[in-house]
């Protein structure tokens, strides 16, 4: 057995335990409590001998539908977010991304003549080869 030495309690894993219990735990915990009450309560007020199952399974459909109807509204949030500010940067865009149109044109140029430099000798060693396929094959034919 390997003995561990007592590590001391400092007052900042005592706040952060503290923290924990009460922003974390306790939060959860009558989260928790509330959907088991809620369910119960549910249950009780459905199954019971003049419970009204079509209004709770509208009540139901309700509930399902509240966090699709909630992420729909965040993504709205974001797209209008992301409207205004394509709105607002068009306003100074186009000078910024005329020139950095001019800036890729130079670059093309560059890249188009290194890599035409690149593959010339490929290609004349290619059209050398094959003039000598073509000129030894007129000689065989003669």
């Amino acid at each position: 057995m390997k003995a561990q030495p007592p590590r001391p309690e400092y007052y900042s894993h005592q706040l952060h335990r503290r923290q924990r219990n009460v922003q974390i735990i306790l939060p959860v915990a009558l989260s928790g409590l509330i959907l088991i009450g809620m369910i119960v309560l549910i249950s009780f007020a459905t199954f019971k001998s003049d419970g009204d199952v079509s209004r709770w399974a509208a009540i139901s459909t309700i509930w399902i539908i509240i966090p699709a109807l909630i992420a729909g509204v965040i993504v709205f949030a974001v797209l209008v977010g992301l409207i205004y500010l394509m709105a607002r940067g068009l306003g100074v865009l186009p000078h910024y991304t005329g020139m950095a149109q001019d800036y890729v044109n130079i670059a093309r140029g560059y890249i188009i003549r290194g890599a035409d430099m690149v593959v010339k000798p490929v290609i004349v060693l290619e059209g050398f080869i094959e003039r000598a396929k073509a000129f030894f094959e007129r000689i065989t034919t003669l």
